[in-house]
């Protein structure tokens, strides 16, 4: 448990480094005190499998280093966040190669038959990061809602009668998170928590881009965690927040939003405004608070991201509420620039709980 106002997470993925950028980088002192306990057939050894675990050993001692109290792996071992799931599981067929948001593809799959789950994913991942970890460990993983909104549907919407309408269309949809949810993320969470895993982030990229969807949303959200012991959380990046409530608020496990807020903080736009809503609605979950704008190589100083905090505490009423952490992955920044920010936002945090007393203590 922190013990410290405003304690740091990572929250998404980080850019997957050559080997002979691994090396460069273990070559500094403070990575070469936390890769020493790795095993030698993997820092010497680097074939497909060793590399992944060495690319994971390093992301895990790249976030201690920059000092966040939350860390994983940087999902080293993930071709993305959407296919890498879909690969777990039966039911769908892959297509061609989309793009994503920044410049990396993945292969998009259509649903042709019921899903099922081929076998509970991100155990052997969480089971290294558990093992070589020192700080506390937090497991992102992909919602039910994006997984479906980002696959074409032909299984379920052909189990519609008749015309294939609106409202025949949203039942499919709807069909389809659910069983996503119960018969893929369920199983894998529990698995996982059977594992140790006790905090885990659900990312839903996709709720922001069908904000009127936000309740089937929620709906897959409590179908895949009613009932588990975990501590979860819900990620979504690049919203209109306000749009998405108060639906989003009846997501009945959630403990944690952690939202981006930095991306539109500028000259005239207060970015964290939204966070008002969340008093009025006297919602009591603590906020993972987007600091770092993750599409820009300009670093942010300590001083920015400590205001940024302190402004967001006073919109929520409770500085005990927040956790600090980027908007998003940090998987299009260089690993330099991607330190840099990270080490910034440690220092602001920690220049943040000045003046504030501290109710953990």
């Amino acid at each position: 448990m922190n013990t410290h106002l405003f304690p740091t997470q990572e929250i998404g993925s980080l850019q997957k480094p050559s080997l002979e950028a691994l090396r460069e980088w273990e070559a500094r002192v403070h990575f070469l005190s936390r890769l020493s306990h790795i095993p030698d057939e993997v820092l010497l050894h680097p074939d497909v499998g060793t590399l992944q675990n060495l690319r994971a050993a390093f992301a895990i001692a790249y976030l201690e280093a920059a000092g966040l109290d939350r860390v994983y792996d940087g999902e080293a071992r993930r071709v993305e966040m959407y296919e890498y799931a879909v690969r777990q599981m039966t039911g769908f067929q892959f297509q061609g190669h989309v793009r994503s948001w920044d410049s990396k593809y993945y292969r998009k799959g259509t649903v042709v038959n019921r899903v099922d789950l081929t076998a509970p994913y991100h155990l052997e991942e969480f089971d290294f990061v558990q093992k070589h970890a020192r700080a506390a460990i937090k497991l992102p993983i992909t919602g039910p809602y994006t997984l479906a909104d980002w696959s074409y549907d032909e299984y379920y919407l052909a189990r519609q009668p008749g015309w294939k309408g609106r409202p025949q269309r949203r039942a499919a949809q709807q069909e389809f998170v659910v069983d996503l949810a119960r018969r893929v993320l369920r199983p894998t969470l529990q698995r996982l928590i059977e594992h140790g895993c006790r905090v885990i982030q659900i990312d839903e990229p996709a709720a922001g881009t069908h904000p009127d969807e936000a309740p089937l949303v929620v709906e897959g959200f409590n179908e895949a965690t009613q009932g588990l012991d975990a501590e979860f959380s819900m990620h979504i990046c690049y919203s209109r927040y306000q749009d998405l409530l108060p639906a989003l608020l009846e997501a009945k496990a959630c403990r944690q939003w952690a939202w981006e807020f930095a991306n539109r903080d500028a000259d005239g736009h207060d970015g964290y405004e939204v966070l008002k809503l969340l008093r009025e609605y006297s919602d009591t979950r603590s906020v993972g608070l987007g600091v770092l704008d993750v599409h820009r190589d300009t670093l942010e100083t300590p001083e920015l991201v400590a205001e940024r905090v302190r402004r967001a505490a006073k919109y929520l009423g409770d500085p005990s509420k927040i956790w600090v952490n980027p908007d998003c992955g940090l998987r299009t920044r260089s690993l330099d620039v991607a330190y840099a920010k990270l080490e910034a936002m440690v220092a602001g945090a920690a220049l943040a709980r000045t003046g504030f007393e501290n109710p953990r203590n």
